[in-house]
């Protein structure tokens, strides 16, 4: 008994097609470039072995929404009492809600500052 051949299917071509699409999107995600890249000359400080702690005349934002100066408690208008006018540096907690820390620079500003800088963490990584 002879068997008739079974037609075969004709492979569909979309997959392959869907493979080399991703493949030239992950290319061109690598091989291209957001931000302009650093100076080649560049070189970076290591701060490796210091130590994370907020510089000296700034004042902390806690996560509670308190605030300290130098480890004593303080609010805005002390605060500009005792340093006059100026730039106020100011290190928030990365957890305190955004509008206190509005209200506190508000504030800051408010009572003399001439301008208020947040100290933050930045990565180059």
């Amino acid at each position: 008994m002879i068997h008739a051949a079974t037609p075969r299917r004709k492979r569909d071509a979309t997959i392959a097609l869907i493979n080399v699409v991703f493949l030239m999107l992950i290319f061109f995600l690598i091989a291209g470039t957001v931000a302009a890249p650093l100076d080649p000359d560049l070189e970076l400080v290591d701060t490796s072995g210091l130590e994370g702690r907020e510089p000296p005349d700034a004042i902390v934002l806690h996560e509670n929404g308190s605030l300290t100066y130098r480890g004593s408690p303080s609010d805005p208008e002390a605060y500009m009492a005792e340093h006059g006018t100026g730039p106020v540096r100011i290190v928030p907690d990365r957890n305190v809600p955004a509008p206190r820390l509005i209200e506190v620079t508000g504030g800051l500003r408010r009572h003399g500052a001439s301008s208020v800088i947040l100290v933050t963490e930045k990565s180059l990584q």
